[in-house]
C-alpha cells in the first residue's frame, strides 16, 4: 500500500494501539499535523513543548504504556530535551517524534535546524534519524519495542521534513529484529537460589522495593515474599508503592530524607535484598558506610547497574518477570518460619517506626504540612494518583501520605525535575479519566509550567492541584539555613503572582488558605469542584524536611529535628 510518510506515522501510531499523543506543532511537522487533523486522532496540544513530554511521560507512569508526544524541529524539540533527560532517569517508556529540516537542507545551520539525535544522545536509550521513506516503518516498530522492553526508556526518532510528503510502498513489520538485543534478559536459576538461603539464614533482613518493581508490574509477586515472611519494607522514591504504605513492617523511604527507622535498619541489617534499585546517591548517602554489615543481594535488570555503586554479595541479573516470581515460589516453598526467626527484629524496627515518626510542626496560627497531607488523605480513595513536582512538597507527600497501589504515586526521581508536576497530573488524568489525580506541588515548582492550567481547561482535565506555598525555593532555602549561614541568596519568592487570580484568568477556580481552622472547608470546597481546581495553602517560611541526613554523611547520622511550635 503506498502512503506518505506523514499517513505511514499514523498508521504506525494504529499499529502500536497508541491512544493520544501530546504536542505542540511548527514548520517541519505540518503535513504530519495534516494528517493528524484528516485521522481525527487524539492530541493534546499543550502551552509548551515541555509539558508535552511531561504529560506524555506522566500517561505513561500511570497506566504502564508507551507515551507519545510530537515537536517540531529545532527549539520545538529542544524545549523537550528536559524532559526527555527525566524520563531517561526514571526508565520511563517514551516515544518522541520530532521534525527535521529537509534532508537537503541537514548540516547547513538552516533555520530551526538542531543536532537532536546528538544532543539527545547521552539521555535516550535509543534515537534515529530518518532519512529515507521506507524506513520509517521499520524505526517506528523498533522504537516502540525498545521504549517498552528490557530496562525502559525514551526513544527519539527524527524525521526529516521531506520524508513526511514522500509517498512509499507502506508494509509494517510484524517483528523486531535487533542484532545484540532482545529485550528480554533471562539470569542464572543458582543465584535465586543463593538468594533464598541468605534470606533463611538472615535474622535482621530489610527488603528495599526500587522503580523497577513499578516498571515491571511485579508488585504482586513482592507481595507474596513480604506476606511469607513479614520481612521489613524500605522505600526508594520511585519504588513507593510496590508495597502497601500501610503494611505494618513497612518502614518508609529510605535515604537523604527516609524515615529513623528505615535509615537505621538499613545500617543495622544482615541482609538488604535490593529489588529493582539503583542505588542513588540520594538512598545510600555514604557510600563507603552503607548497609555495612549487610550481605546484599541486588535484583536488576540492567546489567550495568550491578556494582556500579553498591557491590553485591548475591547479584540477580534478569528481568523482575523472570526472577521475582522464581524467588516468591523458592520462599513460599521454605520451610523456615521467618517470623520466628526474625523476631526480636521485627521487635526492633517497629519500635523505631513508632518511637520516630515523620512529624512537622502543629501549630496554632500556621497550617502544618503533616496536618495538610493527612486532611487530604481523608478526603481521598485508595484508587487515587498522588502526583508531585520537586522539592520540600515532594519529601512531605512522600513522607505523610499513604500510597497502596503501584503507580499510583508519580514524582521526578533521578533528575528531580521543577515543572514536572501539573503536565504529569495532566498526562496521568488523560491515562486514568475515572481515577481521582491530586497534584502537590510548590510555589516556584508550579511557575514552571503554570501555562498548563489553560490546557487543564482547554480539554476539562479534572486535576486537584494543591500549591504548599511558603514564598521560598523551599529545598534550597533549607540547605542555605542550614549549611549556608542563612544566607538565602535568590531563594525568596514573594513577589509571584497571586495564583488563584492566575488560575482564574485561565479559566480553573482557585482558592487559597492561611489558617488552620480553614482547611477543611478549603479542602471540601476544593474537592467539591466538578474540573480542575487549585487550593493555595501558606505554610511557615521557616518549615524543614526532616529528617535529613547532610552531605557526606552516614545514613544513622540524621538531623532529626524538632517539632514544637
Amino acid at each position: 500500500m503506498k502512503m506518505t510518510g506523514a499517513q505511514a506515522v499514523i498508521e504506525c501510531l494504529k499499529q502500536e494501539s497508541v491512544q493520544v499523543v501530546f504536542g505542540y506543532p511548527g514548520g517541519t511537522v505540518l503535513t504530519l499535523y495534516d494528517e493528524l487533523y484528516k485521522h481525527k486522532f487524539p492530541h493534546i496540544l499543550t502551552g509548551h513543548e515541555q509539558a508535552a513530554i511531561h504529560g506524555a511521560d506522566g500517561y505513561a507512569r500511570a497506566s504502564g504504556r508507551t507515551g507519545v508526544c510530537f515537536a517540531t524541529s529545532g527549539p520545538g524539540v529542544c524545549n523537550m530535551v528536559t524532559g526527555i533527560a527525566t524520563a531517561n532517569m526514571d526508565s520511563i517508556p517514551l516515544v518522541i517524534i520530532s521534525g527535521q529540516v529537509a534532508t537537503s537542507l541537514i548540516g547547513r545551520d538552516s533555520f530551526q535546524e538542531a543536532d537532536i539525535s546528538g544532543i539527545t544522545t547521552p539521555v535516550t536509550k535509543h534515537n534515529y534519524l530518518v532519512k529515507h521513506a521506507a524506513e520509517l516503518p521499520r524505526v517506528l516498530k523498533e522504537a516502540f519495542y525498545i521504549a517498552s522492553t528490557g530496562r525502559p526508556g525514551p526513544v527519539l526518532v527524527d524525521v526529516a521534513k521531506d520524508i513526511f510528503d514522500t509517498v512509499f510502498e507502506y508494509e509494517y513489520p510484524e517483528v523486531v529484529h535487533l542484532r545484540g538485543y532482545s529485550g528480554t534478559y533471562t539470569g542464572q536459576a543458582y543465584d535465586i537460589d543463593k538468594a533464598a538461603a541468605a534470606l533463611e539464614q538472615s535474622a535482621c533482613p530489610v527488603l528495599l522495593t526500587g522503580g523497577g518493581v513499578i516498571l515491571s508490574g511485579m508488585a504482586e509477586p513482592l507481595r507474596e515474599i513480604v506476606e511469607k515472611t513479614r520481612i521489613p519494607v524500605v522505600t526508594t522514591l520511585m519504588g513507593k508503592g510496590a508495597v502497601a504504605d500501610t503494611y505494618d513492617a513497612h518502614l518508609g523511604m529510605v535515604g537523604m530524607h527516609g524515615s529513623y527507622a528505615a535509615n537505621m535498619a538499613v545500617t543495622n541489617c544482615d541482609l538488604l535484598i535490593a529489588v529493582g534499585a539503583r542505588f542513588d546517591d540520594r538512598v545510600t548517602c555514604d557510600v563507603e558506610n552503607f548497609a555495612p554489615n549487610a550481605q546484599i543481594v541486588h535484583f536488576d535488570i540492567d546489567k550495568v547497574e550491578i556494582n556500579k555503586i553498591v557491590r553485591a554479595d548475591i547479584s540477580i541479573n534478569g528481568d523482575l518477570r523472570w526472577s521475582l516470581p522464581l524467588f516468591s515460589r523458592k520462599v513460599s516453598q521454605s520451610a523456615v518460619d521467618f517470623t520466628a526467626r526474625q523476631a526480636d527484629w521485627r521487635i526492633t524496627v517497629l519500635d523505631m517506626k513508632q518511637s520516630h515518626p515523620f512529624a512537622t510542626r502543629r501549630m496554632a496560627h500556621a497550617v502544618s504540612p503533616q496536618v495538610l497531607f493527612e486532611e487530604v488523605s481523608r478526603r481521598t480513595d485508595e484508587d487515587a494518583f498522588i502526583v508531585t513536582d520537586v522539592g520540600q512538597h515532594q519529601m512531605w507527600t512522600a513522607q505523610f501520605f499513604p500510597v497502596q497501589r503501584p503507580r499510583h504515586f508519580i514524582s521526578s526521581g533521578g533528575l528531580g525535575t521543577m515543572g514536572f508536576g501539573l503536565p504529569a497530573a495532566m498526562g496521568a488524568k488523560v491515562a486514568c479519566p475515572d481515577k481521582q489525580i491530586i497534584l502537590f506541588t510548590g510555589d516556584g515548582s508550579i511557575m514552571m509550567n503554570c501555562q498548563e492550567f489553560a490546557t487543564l481547561h482547554k480539554y476539562g482535565i479534572d486535576v486537584k492541584v494543591i500549591v504548599v506555598h511558603n514564598n521560598v525555593l523551599g529545598m534550597v532555602n533549607q540547605w542555605q539555613r542550614m549549611f549556608y549561614d542563612g544566607h538565602y541568596s535568590q531563594s525568596v519568592i514573594r513577589d509571584n503572582p497571586d495564583l488563584p487570580t492566575l488560575t482564574k484568568a485561565m479559566g480553573v477556580p482557585g482558592f487559597s488558605v492561611r489558617e488552620p481552622a480553614e482547611l477543611p472547608a478549603a479542602l471540601d470546597t476544593l474537592f467539591a469542584v466538578s474540573g480542575p481546581a487549585l487550593l493555595d495553602v501558606f505554610i511557615p517560611e521557616d518549615e524543614n524536611v526532616y529528617p535529613m541526613v547532610p552531605g557526606g554523611k552516614r545514613l544513622d547520622e540524621m538531623v532529626l529535628g524538632g517539632v514544637d511550635a
